[in-house]
């Protein structure tokens, strides 16, 4: 077996946790394969002698750390479309079903879901790369320094100082009883059906957070409300009678894909905590949300998306 062969098993075996890692680092599902190539062309281009590559796993997830952290300080300098405006990061979307494949629970290396993306999508590069890859990674801060090309003490402050934005945030994981989830999201669309402010306020939590992305849109209200009583008034307001809901698992927890006239509509992600709603993210970009729908692995669970 000559170099590039062995290299090539290498990065097949580690590619799940190389895509964990990037997902969680650019938090958008098609820049994560495009980094996920162009490590490999790296890879696959260095002069490195296979003898010489100790920790295969460590090697490649610094390429693939230093394409991200490439990525992330671009986006970050041109403060480009649609980065510049509110945004939600790409959902890992999963069968109805409430099955995962092992390839999306690698994705989603932590409990917490989609709350701690949002939170990352706030951090600075270099913070976001130091906090990822030690604290969700456990890659070894002087690893950590060589892709950052700082001072190990200076890497270990980037991730404290992340690691305290992320508490800060108030980040929880959500119920892990699936239906128990569900029949909290059940109760909420029945209020909001019904125009039941008081019963909707009974399932959100006091300090709920509710943000919006419908892709550069602006909107008749604020893209981020917090609060129940906000909250609910606007889901009273915003229910759509001729929707058909159904259930998706949106990293990992319950959410509802929304169709009107049998196509994606938006996509609404849940986070449940002690049995009330303490987050809630909508997707209405109808173009992204069956860019997204498009992504899970078991189409034939999903409705038909003509």
């Amino acid at each position: 077996m000559d170099d590039l062969d062995w290299l090539a098993e290498r990065f097949a075996e580690h590619r799940t946790r190389l895509r964990a890692a990037a997902y969680r680092l650019l938090g958008s599902l098609p820049d994560v394969e495009d980094a996920i190539q162009d490590a490999w062309l790296r890879a696959s281009g260095s002069d490195t002698p296979a003898a010489e590559i100790g920790n295969p796993g460590g090697w490649l997830t610094t390429i693939v750390a230093r394409v991200c952290l490439n990525a992330l300080r671009t986006r970050h300098t041109r403060n480009e479309e649609p980065w510049d405006l509110f945004h939600l990061p790409d959902p890992v979307l999963s069968g109805i079903d409430g099955r995962m494949t092992p390839e999306d629970e690698a994705l989603l290396s932590d409990q917490v879901g989609l709350a701690l993306q949002i939170v990352l999508d706030e951090l600075g590069p270099d913070e976001r790369l130091a906090f990822v890859l030690h604290d969700l990674f456990a890659m070894p801060f002087a690893e950590i320094a060589t892709v950052l090309e700082r001072p190990e003490p200076a890497v270990r402050q980037l991730a404290s100082r992340g690691r305290k934005r992320v508490s800060e945030a108030g980040t929880h994981a959500p119920d892990p009883d699936l239906a128990k989830q569900r029949e909290v999201i059940g109760a909420f669309f029945a209020a909001a059906r019904d125009g039941d402010l008081d019963a909707l306020v009974a399932v959100l939590h006091p300090d709920v957070v509710a943000r919006a992305d419908f892709g550069g849109r602006r909107l008749p209200t604020p893209a981020v409300l917090r609060g129940a009583a906000k909250v609910a008034e606007n889901a009273r307001l915003g229910y759509v009678p001729a929707a058909d809901l159904r259930p998706i698992l949106v990293n990992g927890a319950a959410g509802t894909l929304v169709l009107r006239g049998g196509r994606p509509f938006a996509l609404m992600a849940f986070t449940v905590v002690d049995g009330r709603i303490t987050e809630l993210d909508i997707y209405g970009d109808h173009d992204r949300v069956t860019r997204l729908i498009g992504s899970v692995r078991d189409p034939k669970r999903l409705p038909d998306r003509r």
